[in-house]
């Protein structure tokens, strides 16, 4: 079987330098893309460069804040100068929050979420777009959640955000399929990774084994499961895909 490539494409990832997205940089490094680590842990991110580069291939770290507009703007223009104009995005940065119900819960960890997990996409998608279009086209591919298809009670915001990411996604893949801009989501479910060990362990073992086993595969995810189907998404063999959104969970939703 051959490997999807990517070779010589710019491959930007934000959340790039820990769970998912580290996965994902290191394997797309690996089959020969040049990739853009953007993160706000710069300890994390410029490691994993030095890792990837010190293996012989190509990546470098920029530091982000995508709930900030500027601070995008600046991760863009440092990529381009980098390695030219981006060929794909992965909008992968996210955070949790501890569960607790809608009513319950402080404005606060509403306007975080949103911030983070569905403003940073918009503000992503808006200059992946506009480097795209210079360029002949492209690809975005957001990550998501299972928490974006279905419901996810007691984690309000986090759900609501999620959601917003499929509705993006599917506008943005038919608003920009004549300009060669495709738009597709990935919808894991609990992977293991940072975020998800630490919400186990924050919601105590009877609850985190519950979860575990409520899984049809009886396991979490892990994050290079992940990191393999976006390689693949973003390869020419998913040249004919976008609006859609690529559920991996092990049965979860079935």
């Amino acid at each position: 079987m051959t490997v999807a490539s990517v070779q010589d494409k710019h491959i930007l990832i934000t959340g790039g330098a820990s769970g998912i997205g580290a996965a994902s940089a290191s394997l797309l490094a690996s089959r020969g893309a040049k990739v853009t680590v953007a993160d706000m842990n710069v300890e994390l991110g410029e490691s994993l460069v030095k890792q990837i580069n010190e293996q012989g291939h190509v990546a470098s770290f920029v530091p982000v804040d995508v709930s900030e507009a500027d601070s995008v703007a600046s991760l863009f223009a440092a990529a381009k100068d980098n390695y030219g104009p981006v060929n794909i995005v992965i909008n992968n940065a996210g955070i949790d929050h501890l569960p607790g119900a809608l009513a319950d819960l402080d404005d606060a960890v509403w306007h975080k979420n949103i911030a983070v997990n569905l403003t940073g996409v918009w503000y992503c998608m808006k200059q992946s777009v506009k480097q795209m279009l210079s360029n002949g086209g492209g690809h975005i591919i957001n990550i998501s959640s299972v928490a974006g298809i279905h419901s996810a009670p007691l984690v309000a915001p986090y759900c609501a955000a999620k959601h917003g990411v499929i509705g993006l996604t599917k506008t943005a893949a038919v608003e920009y399929a004549k300009a060669n801009i495709r738009v597709n989501a990935v919808c894991p479910s609990f992977i293991r990774t940072p975020m998800v060990e630490k919400m186990l362990e924050q919601v105590g073992e009877k609850m985190a084994t519950r979860l575990i086993k409520g899984n049809p595969m009886k396991r979490l995810g892990e994050a290079d499961e992940i990191a393999a189907t976006i390689a693949w998404l973003c390869s020419d063999e998913s040249s004919f895909m976008t609006g859609h959104n690529v559920v991996l969970d092990g049965g979860m939703t079935a």
